[in-house]
């Protein structure tokens, strides 16, 4: 095919244009990068004519249908463009605010800095102002807040919604971190994990007997029950078969119990995941990631462990005999009844003994105590109050009381 001059011939390009366009779309996405070997295998092109093909993606790329793209190795590909947002480009008053309306296009939902824009296009301050005010009035971008960077005056494209990377997902809340949000998902996590991984006993005591392995001390008054009868058992416990009346034993402590050895229905992720969606205690969609993260803050905390049983990953809450047996609900609404009772604290208080209360075992000049030194036990003010010696006084660097 000669040069395009004639109208027939300029009627051909446009055919050819338009069907490579349709073809495009139809194997593959905005995303998908297209070589020129590609363009040339949809069999669009007649007898894959490299000329008429470099005419028309130079036709398609005018009318901004096209987006050129450099490939590894510095060969050139192309991406397609919707005819919606094409028509955008063209109503563009002037190639400045092209430019400008591209670079905040191509940042796609993470946004560009309005300092990158004018270094990438090497554009004027005055210059780029006017264009970013035309574009905001006819709605084409908008500004945005990136969390990672809050300082910084971004804009994205009106019609996309900032990524989870910019806005920091659900934890984030008009750019700010959500503490009161992240604090109530915790809790509510680890309520679930404490009931679903530990038993609840109320403190039935049978006298002068032992509980045997597998035995439950709560509402199954001693019947030995196997870790797989637990691991069955529905959300509502069956009702224990009828016996005869007999006097009420007596009562003991309240307390979680570990499951026994075997036990297989330890919550996962997906389980919590699942759970919290139920509760719609968030008008955000927090997928299994967020969970995850919530998770591994309470296992770094050291309130939940880790359990592989055969190929499932569960998740149950150390020292269970210690956990409180008030639920977080009620803990949370005698918080808000007392709100000057603090925030709520989750699991037991942690293990101490005589060496980590004292002054001791966590002075970090421990190895330079001795009577004569700079730091001395018969000068050592924190030694002192944990005796009960002195009254609390604020002391000097090396542990004396200021004079």
């Amino acid at each position: 095919m000669a040069a395009p001059n004639s109208e027939a011939d300029q009627a051909k390009l446009q055919i050819f244009k338009d069907e490579l366009y349709d073809t495009i779309r139809e194997h593959g996405s905005e995303t998908r990068v297209f070589s020129q070997a590609d363009l040339k295998g949809l069999g669009v092109i007649p007898n894959n004519d490299i000329r008429i093909l470099v005419d028309v993606i130079q036709m398609l790329t005018n009318e901004k249908l096209l987006i050129g793209v450099h490939l590894p190795g510095g060969e050139l590909g192309w991406k397609w463009r919707s005819r919606e947002d094409a028509k955008k480009y063209t109503s563009l008053p002037d190639e400045p605010t092209r430019l400008v309306y591209g670079e905040i296009d191509q940042a796609g939902q993470d946004g560009v800095w309005i300092r990158h824009i004018k270094l990438r296009i090497n554009i004027q301050d005055a210059t780029l102002k006017a264009c970013i005010k035309f574009l905001e009035s006819k709605g084409f971008i908008s500004s945005m807040t990136n969390v990672e960077m809050p300082n910084r005056k971004m804009y994205i494209r009106a019609d996309l919604k900032p990524s989870e990377r910019a806005t920091g997902g659900p934890w984030f809340t008009d750019g700010e971190l959500d503490e009161a949000f992240i604090k109530v998902i915790e809790g509510i996590i680890f309520e679930y994990i404490k009931t679903r991984s530990a038993y609840f006993s109320r403190g039935t005591v049978l006298p002068q007997r032992q509980p045997k392995k597998g035995v439950v001390t709560g509402d199954a008054r001693g019947v030995k029950r196997t870790a797989t009868d637990i691991s069955n058992d529905d959300a509502t416990p069956a009702p224990a078969p009828a016996t005869k009346a007999a006097p009420p034993p007596p009562k003991g402590k309240p307390m979680y119990l570990p499951m026994p050895a075997g036990y297989k229905k330890y919550p996962t992720v997906n389980d919590i995941t699942e759970f919290i969606h139920n509760q719609k205690v968030s008008t955000a969609m927090l997928g299994v990631a967020d969970i995850q993260a919530l998770v591994d803050v309470l296992v770094f905390d050291g309130l939940i462990e880790p359990i592989q049983v055969h190929n499932r990953k569960g998740y149950r809450v150390v020292r269970p005999t210690k956990q409180d047996t008030v639920s977080y609900a009620k803990r949370q609404q005698d918080r808000e009844s007392h709100p000057e009772s603090g925030d709520i604290v989750l699991g037991p208080p942690p293990l101490s003994s005589a060496v980590t209360e004292a002054p001791c075992g966590k002075c970090p000049v421990f190895e330079l105590c001795q009577e004569g030194g700079p730091v001395a036990p018969s000068t050592c003010v924190y030694f002192q109050e944990w005796l009960g010696l002195k009254e609390p006084a604020v002391a000097t660097a090396n542990g004396t009381a200021p004079p």
